[in-house]
């Protein structure tokens, strides 16, 4: 019987770890019972850790105090091993957050927009807007915020990571250029704010649908997010309405190529990236435009400069740089209101890159380093829309923080501003974590140029000693281990090794073609609190004789026609529209 299955850190059998609170005046159960030995469904990866199962187990009747410190013990230890071997994702370890620990007991919710207090008063918005204001000041926006100045930032602090920033600033371009507008409408008792969208003229439906545009290297997030959102992307169109159309020839790609495909360093393809978009503004669409600024695997920073520039001449030509629109006001229902707009938006993933480069600038600028800097991606450049950033990748954080910046005047006002929260809801989530802010701006408060600019040098420096260790390992070994290095990143690439080693150093793996073999990469970044004493320990455990065990190198496989690629996603997920009609 399942009642009778081992449960809880002495493994008695579960009806013996009920509390009497869970039976009716009956005696009849009022929890359910496990259907199978929980021990035995995880036991397996978790054993593989370190984890003994049965110790996080929680029966009804709770756990003793030895009990809770034992499960807490072992959590720690492992915990704490993996992060001393660290090496594999895009994470800061090893700053000191202790003076914050005295707020861990208080709910601190900076729910609604960070500039109006709200009337949840324990809140850490002050603090929140002075981080804001030092990001806005380093990527050259317009500071302080002010509502009556379109020209000034706007953003917020967002609980989770860019994936957060990412969703919200496609979601804030999608109803941007669909030509929705916030109005009030008065003939209620109440007045209710609401969305309204334009009124499309005759033939120009095409002018308020966005299509999206991205890097093959770019997060996996924005794939989401697009299907979330509904907005379609240059594929599914080009595949549903112009299936023998493709500019760049053949078939449409699934994502705009980067340079050089999976062999190259990641960057976006430029010349191919300004075909595809032309070949959709030409028929009328507004291009969504997203870069990266350190891309996930390669940490490659896409010439976002270069990039406008290049495409701003071809959306003026095709009107499609600042358009006017008439949006329909139910209040004069007789005067439709005439708004300005630019006809695209591009969106900068600053997730890596965006919160360090500006250093890596400063250095070079004072001759600290000869490196020379990333393209500039910032408000410096007048076709930037938003940008996003993740604060747990740098400066650093024990959970997922990030920003989200645009322009005041390309902000959409709420769904609502609920009386509630006495706060306009602008922002993604409702409630968000206070604590972020308290922790990012303590960082910076403690932290100065000269410190960051220091940090930035010794990770560039690092990173190259890695490389250099590499390339001896490899000649040592006799053997080729793949070994790539996209300049200007803190990231290294190389054969993926043993399962035993990519545990051990939290080694992320992908698989990424080399003309038509397909290879089996892992990454490893040099980030801050990374140390040469780790670095040192990898390139040991790589000399040993079982480092690489023999890899299947497969050979490119027929392209996947259209919506093969999604043929695991339901519909009710995407929608009709997006799959074919044989799947209706």
């Amino acid at each position: 019987m399942s009642e009778d299955i081992p449960y809880g850190p002495e493994q008695k059998p579960w009806k013996d770890t009920v509390s009497p609170l869970a039976f009716d005046k009956s005696d009849t159960l009022l929890i359910t019972p496990p259907s199978q030995d929980p021990a035995y469904i995880y036991g397996f990866s978790e054993s593989e850790r370190g984890i003994t199962a049965s110790y996080y187990q929680i029966p009804s009747l709770g756990l003793s105090a030895d009990q809770s410190r034992s499960a807490q013990d072992q959590t720690y230890k492992i915990i704490d091993t993996q992060t001393k071997n660290h090496l594999g994702y895009q994470c800061t370890f090893g700053n000191n957050y202790s003076v914050c620990s005295r707020y861990l007991s208080t709910l601190l919710n900076n729910i609604g927009d960070p500039y109006v207090p709200g009337n949840y008063t324990i809140n850490t918005k002050w603090m929140e807007r002075n981080v804001l204001d030092y990001y806005a000041s380093l990527w050259n926006a317009k500071w302080p915020h002010d509502e009556h100045d379109p020209q000034t930032y706007w953003g917020y602090v967002s609980t989770m990571g860019s994936s957060e920033g990412n969703l919200y600033g496609i979601w804030n371009a999608r109803d941007y250029l669909q030509g929705k507008f916030m109005l009030t409408d008065v003939t209620k008792k109440v007045p209710n704010t609401m969305y309204v969208q334009i009124r499309y003229p005759p033939g120009s439906e095409n002018a308020f649908s966005p299509v999206g545009f991205y890097s093959e290297d770019a997060h996996y997030s924005l794939v989401k997010s697009m299907a979330v959102l509904e907005i379609k992307t240059f594929y599914q169109l080009g595949t549903e309405l112009y299936p023998d159309d493709c500019p760049l020839g053949g078939e449409w790609p699934t994502e705009v190529p980067s340079e050089g495909g999976d062999a190259g360093p990641g960057s976006v393809d430029i010349d191919k990236l300004c075909k595809l978009v032309e070949f959709f503004v030409a028929k009328g669409h507004p291009p969504l435009i997203i870069f990266n600024y350190g891309t996930t695997f390669k940490g490659a920073y896409d010439d976002v400069k270069r990039a406008g520039e290049t495409l701003l001449p071809m959306l003026k030509s095709y009107g499609m740089d600042e358009r006017w629109i008439k949006v329909f006001d139910p209040n004069k229902p007789d005067q439709p209101k005439r708004v300005k707009r630019n006809g695209y938006w591009i969106h900068v993933d600053g997730a890596l890159g965006a919160t360090y480069v500006p250093y890596m600038q400063m250095a070079f600028n004072k001759g600290r380093t000869n490196i020379q800097p990333p393209p500039m991606f910032d408000f410096r450049l007048p076709f930037v829309s938003s940008i996003c950033a993740s604060g747990h990748k740098w400066p650093g954080a024990p959970w997922p923080l990030g920003i989200f910046m645009t322009k005041t005047g390309l902000q959409l006002l709420p769904p609502t501003t609920p009386d509630y929260i006495g706060s306009p809801d602008t922002t993604f989530a409702g409630s968000r974590n206070g604590l972020s802010a308290l922790l990012w701006w303590t960082y910076i408060s403690e932290s100065n140029y000269e410190s960051q600019v220091e940090k930035v040098i010794g990770c560039l420096l690092l990173v190259k000693y890695a490389y250099d260790e590499l390339i001896k390992v490899q000649e040592e070994i006799g053997k080729d281990i793949w070994i790539k290095y996209t300049p200007l990143t803190l990231s290294l690439r190389f054969m993926q090794p043993s399962a035993d080693l990519v545990y051990k150093y939290t080694l992320s793996i992908e698989k990424l073609y080399y003309g038509n073999d397909l290879r089996s990469y892992i990454h490893m970044y040099v980030m801050g609190g990374t140390t040469k004493e780790t670095i040192d320990s990898l390139m040991q455990d790589l000399r040993k004789p079982d480092a690489f065990p023999p890899q299947h190198v497969a050979k490119r496989a027929p392209r996947l026609r259209h919506w093969e690629y999604v043929i695991k996603i339901t519909p009710a997920v995407l929608g009709r529209s997006l799959l074919p009609k044989t799947w209706w």
